[in-house]
């Protein structure tokens, strides 16, 4: 029995031992998001899951090494066996959630099942009255031990990073210097990947253009990119920055130094992870883009954000402001006669020269509107007529904007708008759905990473839920009590709104009260497999 609860134990810890570092690698090997990951609610869930709190108190009986000792290492063998059979089910559904192959994952995978074999072979010269409790002292340290191994090789990495974006500054530096490659710089707290698309796309009409790729927008990702495809054919660059520090943005575009730098709109998405509003402000908030913009560096800001406006105010510069309307001060390109259709957006674009144009794109949902327009406004500045322009916008995919539409099962219509979410990309996600005629369903988490405005947010989209929508599929704990009152204070009932992250029963409470025509809206990180079932 005991070589089978080694062989179960190996094989279960290499199955956890993935999971933890997807954990890391998701966070992007974050301390500040790993750690409030574990202020949610599936994050105390995974520390102190029933199955936690029940090996610790096997812990305690084999180490007693009383009478029961016997007992106990014969349930700890039905448990590794029964988690075993759970890993194969999981690589057989396909839900074994395991990391991206990456160099450095590869690495630290390498060493996490060294220390393991090394642990193993230790525990294999003990006595077998000792052996067990090593043996599941270990599984129950597992996060703490990955999480040290993680930190530990953390100084390694990050000399190579530094290599990586000295190498990436001296490459686009010369190619600059070569050939006057312009360089676009795109921040904000929602909105860049949209807008980089767009303006990629546009672009691409009259320019060999290169945009960073998906939504890779760290300071590696961007210094990848600049390394492994940029070249001196290549007439404008556009790099999408993301950051989780103050400090961040200024280190890519300090490597950049972009001629022309675009602020898409702030909001308290990752706050909490920031620090202070402050912190948000210098980096999201576009700040340290402006600090780093050449000599004579264009600054585009969205004018229908207050914190844009205020970073204008500040800017000794030279700027230009978009807005979806003409209310705002000094805006510099506006729409008039904008529709949303359930397939495509149309607007008449108007500058302050006199120039106008109709534009139309396969995008859905009114917040594109600014992405577009930033977009225009700057292949504007880059030399490209209003014609052009149009005509370029109708080369843009759906799949740029974030936000599809499926079809589904039933002639259910099925938003998708799942790879994130902040507080203002469901509100605009919302007013989208709002057009659709029949009954409307959203399926959404909580959303995380918001500090002190938490609770105000969520009750704030709740509101705006129970005024769109006749069903709400909640997927996580986390503020759903807020979450849930600013829904019911908006009209919905109770029985309204589901507390559910199992796909197969989300997927039954919609077919169940669904039908064709009506509409169903996936919000940010949904649970895996519900848009195969949908479809």
């Amino acid at each position: 029995m005991y070589l089978l609860l080694n062989t179960f134990w190996f094989l279960w810890m290499l199955k956890y031992v993935l999971f933890w570092l997807y954990l890391w690698q998701l966070k992007e090997y974050h301390v500040g998001r790993f750690v409030d990951h574990f202020r949610t609610y599936k994050g105390k869930k995974l520390l102190f899951s029933f199955a936690q709190i029940f090996k610790l108190v096997l812990l305690i009986f084999l180490f007693l090494g009383n009478s029961l000792f016997i007992y106990s290492v014969f349930i700890l063998f039905l448990v590794y066996f029964a988690e075993f059979l759970i890993f194969l089910r999981s690589i057989y559904s396909k839900t074994f959630k395991k990391p991206k192959i990456t160099l450095k994952i590869i690495f630290l995978a390498l060493a996490s099942f060294a220390v393991i074999i090394l642990f193993l072979n230790w525990t294999l010269k003990l006595k077998d009255e000792f052996q067990p409790g090593w043996l599941l002292a270990f599984d129950i340290s597992t996060p703490l031990i990955v999480s040290i191994i993680v930190l530990l090789f953390q100084p390694f990495f990050v000399i190579i990073r530094n290599s990586t974006l000295k190498k990436a500054k001296n490459k686009i530096e010369k190619i600059k210097s070569a050939s006057g490659l312009r360089v676009v710089a795109i921040t904000g707290s929602y909105g860049k990947t949209s807008t980089k698309e767009f303006l990629s796309t546009i672009l691409s009409k009259k320019f060999k253009v290169l945009s960073t790729k998906e939504h890779q927008n760290s300071e590696i990702g961007v210094a990848k990119r600049i390394l492994e495809d940029l070249r001196p054919s290549h007439q404008i660059f556009i790099a999408e920055v993301g950051a989780y520090n103050k400090g961040k943005v200024k280190e890519v575009c300090s490597i950049l130094k972009p001629s022309i730098g675009i602020v898409t709109g702030v909001n308290e998405q990752h706050l909490a992870l920031f620090g202070s509003l402050e912190n948000l402000l210098s980096a999201e908030g576009g700040r340290e883009l402006a600090e780093f913009l050449e000599k004579d560096g264009l600054l585009v800001v969205n004018g229908d954000n207050k914190h844009c406006l205020d970073l204008i105010k500040k800017f000794n510069g030279e700027e230009r402001i978009y807005s979806e309307n003409n209310r705002t001060l000094n805006s510099d390109i506006w729409a008039e006669d904008i529709s949303i259709r359930k397939n495509f957006i149309s607007f008449l674009a108007r500058n302050k020269k006199g120039e106008l144009a109709d534009f139309r794109a396969n995008v859905l949902g009114k917040q594109n509107v600014q992405n577009l327009l930033a977009s225009v406004l700057v292949a504007r500045e880059l030399g490209m007529d209003f014609g052009e322009i149009s005509d370029a916008c109708k080369n843009i995919k759906q799949e740029a904007a974030g936000i599809v539409q499926k079809h589904g099962k039933h002639g259910i219509d099925i938003i998708d708008s799942s790879y994130s979410a902040n507080p203002d990309g469901v509100l605009a996600d919302l007013d989208y759905l709002s057009i659709f005629p029949q009954k409307k369903v959203i399926v959404m988490p909580c959303l995380i990473e918001l500090g002190k405005k938490s609770s105000e947010i969520h009750k704030k989209i709740g509101r705006k839920i129970g005024e769109v929508c006749d069903l709400a599929i909640i997927t996580s704990k986390d503020n759903f009590k807020e979450l849930k009152k600013g829904v019911m204070e908006a009209g919905i009932t109770e029985k309204d709104i589901l507390l559910c992250d199992n796909p197969q029963e989300i997927y039954s409470a919609i077919t169940l009260f669904c039908k064709s025509g009506d509409a169903v809206l996936l919000e940010g990180r949904i649970p895996a497999g519900l848009i195969n079932l949908l479809k």
